[in-house]
């Protein structure tokens, strides 16, 4: 089977629902996976639309997932930290998630939710981190992605 990135909220290619966009709750999806290739240590979760006016623009990026884990729950980065995932800054300039908020009128975005299945147990980056910056510290440390992808406009 090959590795598989999906979510209970939306599927993919299909509108992602208001709840987790700037037009709603702005809480980040529920995220499922599966079948991770032998050998994943850990994984990295980043979130970008490509179709932004100025190029592509990130929204989220999580890292130091353990290799245990087959999901995300709905809002995660929300409320008291419970477990030590890394939180990227995104484009917002925060750290942790922040939902499609395209242009009005400006038509269709659409929101890659990249999984990257990692060799190493987790990666040690500064903290304040950019999505950016996450991307690079997973060269030469990916086994497999997976892809996830959701729309929006307003």
């Amino acid at each position: 089977m090959a590795f598989e990135l999906r979510s209970p909220a939306f599927a993919d290619r299909q509108r992602i629902p208001e709840k987790y966009t700037a037009d709603g709750e702005d809480v980040s999806p529920p995220l499922e996976w599966s079948d991770a290739p032998e050998g994943t240590r850990s994984f990295a979760l980043i979130v970008e639309d490509p179709d932004a006016p100025a190029g592509t623009f990130r929204h989220w990026g999580v890292y130091n997932i353990m290799a245990n884990r087959d999901r995300l729950p709905e809002a995660v980065g929300h409320g008291a930290k419970t477990e030590d995932l890394g939180m990227g800054v995104n484009d917002f300039g925060e750290p942790g998630y922040r939902g499609p908020a395209p242009p009005k009128g400006h038509g269709t975005h659409h929101y890659q939710f990249t999984l990257l299945a990692l060799d190493v147990q987790g990666l040690t980056q500064p903290p304040k981190m950019a999505v950016g910056d996450l991307w690079k510290a997973t060269v030469g440390h990916v086994l497999d992605q997976t892809e996830l992808v959701g729309t929006y406009s307003r």
